[in-house]
């Protein structure tokens, strides 16, 4: 799953920014007033009302005072923390979290449930339009957080990873050799399954990566990722069908014997 921010501005952002707009204009003061007793100027001021920027605590303080909100702004603050987890894939995680199997699907990247902590970077830092340092940091540690997932036994895992991931040293030999052990490592454990597919096979799943995901209700939903939005569905059809894609999927990559020879092969020639 991709953990890269939304480009739009967080919405808790836009609505605390919004609260401030209006108290002020309910107390007659205005942007240039308010910046001034803040330390701001206008336009900076106008863009924390509108979500453009983070409100920062000096500016809610400063308006709760001058409008006086009796700390309701104040209080806005503490809901301006980042989210772990970009809205679209929400979610997902919870269910993620709760699931008695996970069934995944990547064609060009190692999945995030496997990835090494250099490989998160090298893909964080890559994205375009860059991000933070703050927000790359977020996300590796969200990423980290999740895997510990792998850790319950009870829970069955399968990927099936295309062979362009496994090829894709994204820049550096060394940590992708690092990466493939890791690989090698978790397929050690036994709810893990990992299978590799050639890219010079014709199969289904070149529409893209998906994850299947199964309750503790036994009810299935199938979570499908784009560039910039993503779908996590429970309809009956829309899964069936994926689920029949799974197994063909699954029917046409190497067997997990053949797959660990493979990764190993790999490994090697680095």
């Amino acid at each position: 799953m991709n953990d890269s921010v939304l480009s739009q501005p967080p919405m808790t952002w836009r609505l605390c920014g919004n609260q401030v707009k209006l108290w002020r204009m309910g107390a007659g003061v205005t942007r240039e007033e308010l910046g001034r007793e803040a330390g701001y100027g206008e336009e900076t001021v106008k863009s924390m009302e509108q979500g453009r920027r983070k409100p920062t605590p000096r500016l809610l303080e400063v308006a709760d005072q001058m409008c006086g909100a009796r700390g309701k702004l104040i209080a806005a603050g503490d809901y301006l923390q980042p989210d772990r987890v970009v809205p679209y894939a929400r979610e997902y995680v919870m269910y993620e979290a709760e699931a008695i199997a996970l069934h995944s699907y990547e064609p060009l990247l190692i999945p995030g449930l496997l990835q090494t902590e250099e490989t998160m970077r090298a893909l964080f830092n890559g994205h375009w339009p860059p991000m933070a340092d703050s927000a790359v940091e977020e996300l590796v540690q969200t990423r980290l957080a999740r895997q510990e997932l792998l850790k319950k036994t009870t829970t069955a895992f399968t990927f099936a990873i295309g062979e362009p991931a496994l090829r894709n040293t994204l820049g550096c030999p060394e940590a992708h050799k690092r990466q493939l052990l890791h690989l090698l490592e978790a397929a050690t454990q036994r709810n893990v399954v990992i299978q590799v597919l050639f890219f010079d096979r014709v199969h289904p799943g070149l529409d893209g990566p998906f994850v299947l995901v199964e309750t503790p209700q036994h009810e299935h939903f199938t979570y499908e990722e784009g560039q910039t939005s993503s779908t996590f569905h429970s309809n009956a059809e829309k899964v069936s069908a994926v689920v029949k894609r799974h197994a063909m999927i699954a029917q046409c990559a190497l067997s997990p014997e053949e797959t660990e020879r493979f990764i190993k092969e790999l490994a090697e020639e680095l």
